[in-house]
């Protein structure tokens, strides 16, 4: 992978992948909020891709995340908490297995920053909280083998 930042005046930087390309315009939108949404967006696709590979449905997904960060340099985080409400055709055990799989083994940027970061998760599904403040296990990750998916390449 390989992504390159240039200069093009005052805040404003191009970003170019080898697919595409976009704009990052501090302070409208800081780089540790891209890196964020980056983190909850990567995490997001497995929870409509897994599901799909397994003829199940998810709509309504909204994932939020809430990061606590050092107050002084450098400000990485310290803490994410990652709040998933979606509904779907799955019953709550398939529904909070596609999150921990996603969390543990599928989501690249989450499984990045896991050995710093305490990270945690809630899910409500279909109105219903079955999972709340739920720790992330720290360290290298878990395979959990749900077969290949189709999801934002990494």
């Amino acid at each position: 992978m390989k992504v390159t930042v240039s200069h093009l005046n005052e805040m404003k930087f191009e970003a170019k992948t080898e697919k595409s390309s976009f704009i990052i315009d501090c302070p409208q939108i800081t780089p540790i909020e891209y890196f964020l949404a980056g983190i909850i967006s990567c995490s997001a696709t497995d929870i409509v891709q897994i599901p799909k590979n397994q003829n199940k449905s998810v709509t309504n997904l909204v994932v939020e995340g809430d990061a606590i960060r050092n107050d002084d340099f450098p400000r990485k985080f310290n803490y994410l908490h990652l709040d998933y409400k979606f509904d779907s055709d799955a019953d709550d055990l398939m529904a909070a297995r596609w999150v921990m799989a996603s969390l543990e083994t599928y989501c690249s940027t989450v499984n990045t920053i896991r050995d710093s970061v305490i990270v945690s998760y809630s899910v409500t599904h279909n109105g219903v909280k079955i999972k709340d403040n739920e720790k992330i296990i720290s360290g290298g990750g878990v395979k959990i083998d749900l077969g290949s998916i189709e999801s934002c390449p990494s």
